[in-house]
């Protein structure tokens, strides 16, 4: 790991004693600004700027700021004090899964003091980066133990901005509406939350990274202005009440970064920003942690895992695909019919697989009775199992059904994760929250679930029609933060239907990022595949050295382009009702090298496919005839 801090020589920074002091922070390409005001009645807000082709451009016009204590208010007469030296942050760091293998934090960063009346001490830490902005407060006080009963962070945003946003759910699985205008409506919203200007200038996607233990998630709401979006805490029946919603904080102390990702829509789909400000690694050794495919038997058959035939047909797809994993999900401490637990393992192993287990989390917070439940609320109960699993050769668990993201909720999930890293055991995380940089922290998180995925394909007949455009949706807001479980690839029927085509489910694979991809179609449904479209699927990675947004738009289509070593894998989806041509450039390939294109697209139906093999280089552009709701995926090697 490298790092570095130095002085940032270009670095604009301006102090005035009369009304609104400022203080502006330039990114290190100088195209993000952001600039501190204070109000009439000394209270301080932000506000972030874009370079789009030299027009300066308002990204978000304010931002107020302050924090509420249970002993005191920081917010209004708040007194400045002093901006520290700026400092240019520069680390370079290597992801083990995700959207790009080598990542940088760098960006230009001031330390602003106040002061309350009460003399008490509040900073706010500035950052801006190439691809966005991002702040926290801090209590530099030493000692001290306080509620933080609010927070007054608030986005006001003009409502000619078009926005996609989700309405809050505990599990985070709802639909992005897309909303502007008299049309905005008045909820708690999830996030990420997607933002485009009125006049297409520039982009913005609202997040926060780095929660801890020492806080808890938040959510945006506009209930009381529909143009303001202030930062809430959990609800305090969330997690069936289990937990206080204000969190508990000890001095010294900082609060989780607030993270808003800017630029054009390839900037925000290649953006690392959430994991760049996020904790480093506290994994020494990771050579145990391996991305893949897993297959999972959970989609075409609810209660597959009780059935030990069932378990052995999914050992023997993963063996047949190449794939390392399978899931056993929930019962199989109940399993039968022919073989237990021990004999399914000892099977799956035989076969050159490694098994995934899915446990309930637990705990009064749940009332989802699913078994195995209880098993790792404490640290002696997971230290326990994964001593169990350990020596019975599990490699991963599925942690499920969290349903809340208060401070005792937010310790939970990183003491799972802390345990098992122990026992060298990767995790995903089902029912849960949306990231929020934990994959940085501890690199054997391999994915959340925290989306409306393929698994809702069996819960109700909204899906089926609703999927095309969702998956659209998805690659501009959901997985821009963190890695994706959405369970896709399946070309067979669940419960209920698909209007996908076949290459549209077969780019799913690329266009959606998860460092383990539970793939999630019955066997025939991979064995009746083409040959190209079968090889296609044994060879495709679940981690990335590069990521490139190719063309698309929110809700209507998307081209992706992704690369592992010197290959790069390309996927398309379309939305729309009409058939349609994708102009695929390959203008993002180095000069002077020849490329072999494998191209697996649209047949005549949506059960079929075309395939065909071209040369292309630099300067190529190919049409894709796509159908309507359908899609493609191509790859790209060098020729020796």
């Amino acid at each position: 790991m490298k790092f570095a801090i130095g002085v940032v020589s270009f670095f604009s920074f301006y102090v005035m004693t009369s009304f609104a002091q400022k203080v502006t922070v330039q990114s290190p390409d100088q195209r993000i600004s952001v600039s501190l005001f204070s109000t009439e009645d000394s209270g301080w807000y932000i506000k972030a700027s874009c370079n789009n082709q030299g027009k300066m451009a308002e990204v978000i016009p304010r931002i107020d700021i302050g924090l509420v204590r249970s002993d005191q208010e920081f917010s209004k007469e708040l007194k400045f004090l002093k901006a520290g030296k700026p400092r240019l942050i520069h680390e370079q760091y290597t992801a083990l899964h995700g959207k790009r293998s080598i990542c940088t934090n760098e960006g230009n960063e001031v330390i602003v003091s106040f002061e309350n009346p009460s003399k008490a001490k509040m900073n706010l830490v500035i950052r801006a980066y190439n691809d966005g902005i991002a702040f926290r407060y801090e209590f530099p006080e030493n000692q001290g133990t306080f509620v933080v009963k609010d927070e007054l962070t608030a986005y006001t945003i003009p409502k000619e901005t078009n926005r996609w946003m989700e309405k809050w759910n505990t599990a985070n699985e709802g639909f992005y509406t897309s909303m502007s205008d008299s049309s905005i409506q008045r909820q708690q919203w999830c996030y990420p939350a997607l933002f485009k200007l009125k006049d297409n200038s520039s982009w913005f996607l609202l997040h926060e990274a780095d929660v801890t233990g020492t806080y808890c998630g938040t959510k945006l709401s506009n209930t009381h202005d529909e143009s303001v979006y202030k930062l809430t805490f959990p609800d305090p029946g969330d997690g069936r009440g289990l937990g206080a919603s204000q969190p508990t904080i000890t001095l010294p102390w900082q609060s989780p970064w607030r993270v808003i990702i800017a630029g054009s829509l390839p900037d925000i789909v290649a953006s690392t920003l959430v994991d760049d400000v996020s904790a480093p690694s506290v994994v020494k050794h990771t050579d145990w942690i391996k991305p893949g495919i897993a297959s999972w038997n959970y989609w075409s058959s609810n209660h597959g895992t009780r059935d030990y035939k069932i378990v052995c047909e999914f050992a023997d797809l993963a063996a047949e695909m190449n794939w390392p994993y399978t899931l056993l999900d929930w019962e199989w401490d109940n399993m039968g019919n022919g073989g237990n637990l021990e004999d399914a393992l000892q099977y799956i192993q035989s076969k050159g697989v490694k098994p995934l287990m899915w446990y309930n989390s637990g705990g009064p917070h749940t009332y989802v009775s699913s078994t195995p439940r209880d098993r790792l609320l404490t640290h002696e109960k997971r230290v326990e199992e994964f001593t169990k699993l350990k020596k019975l050769g599990v490699k991963g668990i599925k942690v499920d059904f969290f349903e809340s993201e208060k401070q005792d909720m937010i310790q939970y999930y990183l003491d799972i994760l802390k345990d098992a890293a122990e026992f060298e055991m990767m995790v995903y995380f089902h029912g849960c929250l949306v990231p929020r940089g934990w994959t940085r922290t501890y690199p054997n998180l391999m994915t959340h679930e925290a989306v409306r995925g393929a698994e809702w394909y069996n819960n109700g007949p909204d899906f089926t029609m609703a999927a095309p455009a969702h998956n659209t949706v998805l690659p501009f807001t959901r997985n821009v933060v963190g890695p994706m479980d959405y369970t896709p690839v399946t070309f067979t029927n669940s419960q209920y239907p698909h209007i996908t085509s076949y290459g549209h489910e077969l780019a799913l694979s690329i266009v959606f990022e998860s460092g383990i991809q539970h793939l999630a179609d019955r066997p025939e449904g991979y064995r009746q595949l083409p040959d190209a479209a079968k090889t296609f699927l044994k060879e495709v990675p679940a981690a990335w050295d590069d990521t490139r947004l190719l063309a698309g738009y929110p809700g209507k289509d998307v081209v992706l382009a992704r690369r592992k070593n010197n290959v790069w894998f390309i996927g398309g989806i379309n939305a729309e009702m009409q058939e349609k041509k994708e102009a695929v450039s390959f203008s993002f390939l180095p000069e002077g090298i020849k490329y072999k294109l494998t191209l697996i697209s649209d047949g005549k139906h949506d059960k079929a496919f075309t395939t065909r093999y071209l040369v292309v280089d630099r300067s190529s552009t190919i049409d894709v005839p796509v159908l309507r709701r359908g899609g493609f995926v191509a790859v790209v090697e060098p020729i020796p």
